[in-house]
């Protein structure tokens, strides 16, 4: 429990400069980092920018298995419970936490991700986010390398996060996956 402990004093932290940032003014630009530089950054509108196409590929992370991972280090991603199927409901400040996975262009699978199972979505805000299964995928901001899942199981912004097996389901216990809610 210690890591969500850690996770959750990283979001309180997050959203407190997110906060001060969003009541400064109207710049944003190069004052919020995510931790995924040349792939993902935090545009103005809040959201994550995504520079070249992505590439969702797995990675075998104890007590997990083997789960997708993205963005520029191969982080984490994560499903969100609020979202309805290829609709994200994470904007503003939560996406500021929980960066969509955005791409120009199509996205591509590698490693044991599923191509069929790879889509995406128009944001409310704009943007085109990554898919998998019809889940909107996220990075998570306190995860700043890959095997990083700090994210998993918390309970922000109304509803809780999971990692996604290939399968493209939560995966809520160690070790094994349950439905994805669609």
């Amino acid at each position: 429990m210690r890591h969500h402990a850690t996770a959750t004093t990283a979001v309180v932290a997050l959203l407190a400069a997110t906060a001060t940032a969003c009541s400064g003014g109207s710049s944003t630009s190069g004052s919020h980092d995510t931790g995924t530089a040349a792939t993902v950054t935090a545009s103005p509108a809040g959201q994550a920018a995504q520079s070249t196409p992505a590439t969702v590929t797995t990675k075998d992370v104890s007590p997990f298995g083997k789960i997708l991972v993205g963005g520029a280090k191969n982080r984490t991603l994560y499903l969100f419970l609020a979202d309805k199927k290829n609709q994200s409901t994470c904007t503003g400040a939560c996406a500021k936490v929980w960066p969509p996975l955005l791409v120009n262009g199509k996205p591509t699978a590698s490693g044991g991700a599923d191509s069929k199972k790879l889509g995406t979505t128009k944001r409310s805000g704009g943007g085109t986010q990554v898919t998998y299964n019809g889940h909107p995928l996220y990075l998570f901001a306190a995860d700043t390398s890959s095997g990083n899942t700090r994210g998993q199981g918390l309970n922000n912004f109304g509803a809780k996060w999971y990692v996604l097996g290939t399968d493209g389901k939560q995966i809520t216990t160690s070790g094994s996956s349950s439905g994805g809610g669609y």
